[in-house]
């Protein structure tokens, strides 16, 4: 166990170096002038910051007074290697946050948990679109944040603890939030010094600089607008939102006060309720969220906050545990285009994602107190027992094991999302992120194939292709089938089993897992034109239209998505799966028949529309055998095994105490 114990926690620092070094390559490796570059605007001909008139004239300096005069002492001298020592003191600043994130855990916190936690923050930490964004641009929004956390976790003495949220608070005014949390835990006399240092700290700097204090504070009001429009959709503040909502005015500002001090009030009231409940970290966290919410701009470089959230337990059962912090994860590292459809009616949605996250936080999420039953033990998950394999030959293993509890919708629904766009991502980028880019090798491959059907006797592709052309119903139906079933049909059987069959959903939707991904190396390692882009062949398009093949990208869909990701066939892959479900679960012989008749059309339809050849289909047959296999070797045989061999088990159990022993097990 320690051994085991051990590697882990090597292997976990590993990923922090390697992401470490990922991080700090891409921003060195990015030529000067397009890397850094809010930083690139600081330096003048004197020196860092040391440029004639306001600091503002550019409007790229975001930060307060206070942080510009502590910049000021940065010389020419500093300049020469300002690329390589801000980019290596940024990430001793960020392994610096994650070291004290670690011991700031809540307690009670297990051996394991204190040894991996370390290098796990500083790997999201890492992976958080705050860091990278800060970490390019050459921010400083990182020092606010390790000031507020040093204070409360790592230095004794309350004045100190003050001045260090003092100045945080100089450099990022809505850090003062933290002076209520300080005075409400019983801390008053940091609390005093916070808000003492905040006021000499923006008294200086108004003496030194009165323009620039002026500029800031009082034509820009805190800062609103520096840096870009307060509208734009980096702005995730209550400000921002509202603006995109299309308020403005005195009503806009009336609204943001009102709605800035309920969430402010609410936020630390929550706050200081978990801190007295011991856990100081989820406490600072979600002032940081109130913080995030009431600024009037909060660019992306400022949203660290919300990541700190993560820690929070929200759920009684142990399967809902995963909800919040993957929700978290997902929304702090990935584009908000992957977290949401790309439907008109989410754009609000998608747009601010990230202040929606952080206003859950500080206001809804109900986080479990220490004292609940449910924080340390939470309502177990249903592990069916294992069963002998049934397949001699095939060794099980014994990596995921069959759940018989029905799975959180809401995490199922968000990693669905998230698998599908990262799925899209992924056959875009086979062909180097444009589908120009890949043209000659997946029309090299397109004639591979077809030389190989040719050898076969099955290139019927141009045959069919023709023939149903000149038949105008089975024209319109194929193309029908093509474009509406290919999603409807797997969402339905997914849900059903959702609903109904909770066991077998699992089952099914591994298999279905494991099929794409293995498509997805597919995509990757070869390319391959279909033939409607294949313009020697002479097929007709009927879907898509007539194609001008002289463009290097052409056609209605070659913007949206990777035009070479042929092989396999995912539209007969997914269709099959289905079909083998609905085969294998259904409990009636005709709805067997219906769901086989799907791959049938599907199969037809991706021929006659000359979007795939035969080998195609082949190839998703092979990929949805290998997922149903890779199931059965991780997972053991299916539920309904697996609950009769359970349920003869229980038949079998002694009786003790009156109480019969049962064969699924809960841990």
């Amino acid at each position: 166990m320690q051994a085991r114990l051990r590697a882990a926690r090597l292997a976990l620092w590993l990923v922090a170096a390697v992401l470490a070094a990922r991080q700090v390559a891409v921003v060195l490796g990015t030529p000067r002038g397009e890397r850094l570059t809010d930083l690139e605007t600081w330096v003048g001909p004197d020196g860092v910051l040391h440029v004639k008139g306001s600091l503002y004239d550019s409007t790229q300096f975001t930060g307060t007074p206070f942080g510009g005069l502590v910049l000021k002492p940065l010389t020419r001298a500093a300049e020469q290697a300002l690329g390589w020592g801000w980019t290596f003191g940024t990430l001793l600043l960020v392994v610096a946050l994650g070291l004290i994130v670690a011991r700031a855990l809540p307690q009670p916190v297990g051996r394991r948990t204190s040894l991996l936690a370390a290098p796990v923050a500083i790997s999201l930490l890492m992976l958080s679109l705050p860091v990278r964004n800060t970490l390019w641009l050459g921010q400083t929004s990182i020092i606010p944040v390790l000031l507020v956390l040093v204070a409360c976790f790592t230095v004794r003495g309350e004045r100190l603890s003050g001045v260090l949220i003092g100045l945080a608070a100089a450099l990022q005014p809505t850090v003062l939030l933290f002076a209520p949390l300080l005075w409400f835990t019983g801390r008053r006399r940091a609390a005093l010094t916070a808000g003492l240092t905040f006021a000499a700290s923006t008294a200086l700097a108004w003496a030194a600089l009165p323009h620039d204090s002026y500029t800031y504070w009082v034509h820009h009001i805190a800062g609103t607008g520096l840096g870009g429009p307060a509208n734009d959709l980096a702005n995730q503040s209550l400000h921002g939102l509202l603006l995109r909502l299309g308020l403005n005015g005195p009503l806009e500002i009336a609204l943001f006060l009102v709605l800035g001090a309920l969430v402010a009030f609410v936020g630390v009231r929550r706050a200081v309720g978990y801190a007295r409940d011991g856990q100081l970290l989820l406490a600072v966290a979600l002032t940081g969220c109130a913080a995030i919410a009431v600024s009037p701009t909060t660019w992306q470089h400022q949203l660290l906050w919300v990541l700190l959230a993560v820690v929070g337990r929200v759920g009684k059962r142990a399967s809902d545990r995963y909800v919040w912090p993957v929700a978290v994860i997902l929304v702090m590292t990935l584009p908000a285009k992957m977290m949401l459809p790309h439907i008109s009616a989410l754009y609000t949605l998608r747009d601010n994602v990230v202040l929606l996250a952080a206003l859950a936080a500080a206001t809804v999420i109900p986080f479990l107190s220490r004292t609940s039953p449910y924080y340390r033990t939470p309502i177990p998950t249903e592990y069916a027992a294992p069963v002998p394999a049934r397949l001699r030959h095939v060794p099980l293993l014994p990596f995921l094991r069959r759940v018989l509890t029905r799975p959180n919708l809401l995490l199922e629904l968000l990693l669905i999302r998230v698998t599908y766009a990262a799925y899209q991502q992924v056959r875009l980028a086979a062909t180097g992120g444009t589908n120009s880019g890949g043209r000659a090798t997946a029309e090299q491959h397109g004639h591979q194939v077809l030389d190989l059907e040719r050898w076969l006797h099955i290139d019927i592709e141009h045959t069919v292709n023709h023939w149903v052309v000149g038949v105008d119903w089975l024209r319109n139906f194929f193309d029908f089938y093509y474009e509406s079933f290919h999603f409807v049909v797997p969402l339905s059987v997914l849900a059903v089993l959702y609903w109904r069959r909770p066991v077998d959903y699992r089952w099914a939707r591994a298999s279905l897992g494991f099929a794409t991904l293995l498509a997805l190396v597919g995509f990757w390692l070869y390319p391959l034109a279909p033939p409607r882009l294949m313009p020697s062949l002479g097929i007709i398009d009927t879907v898509h239209g007539v194609q001008d093949f002289s463009k290097p990208d052409y056609g209605t869909l070659t913007a949206l998505t990777n035009q070479y990701a042929a092989m396999p066939s995912l539209h007969f892959g997914w269709s099959l799966w289905c079909g083998v479900v609905i085969a294998v679960i259904a409990p009636k012989w005709w709805m067997k028949a219906l769901g086989l008749l799907h791959p049938f059309f599907t199969v037809s339809a991706i021929v006659a529309t000359g979007n795939h050849w035969v080998l195609d289909a082949v190839g998703g047959a092979v990929v949805v055998g290998a997922g149903f296999g890779l199931s059965y070797v991780f997972q053991g045989p299916r539920a309904r095994t697996v609950t009769a061999v359970a349920e003869a088990d229980e038949d079998r159990a002694p009786v003790k105490n009156g109480t019969r022993q049962h064969g699924v097990r809960a841990e």
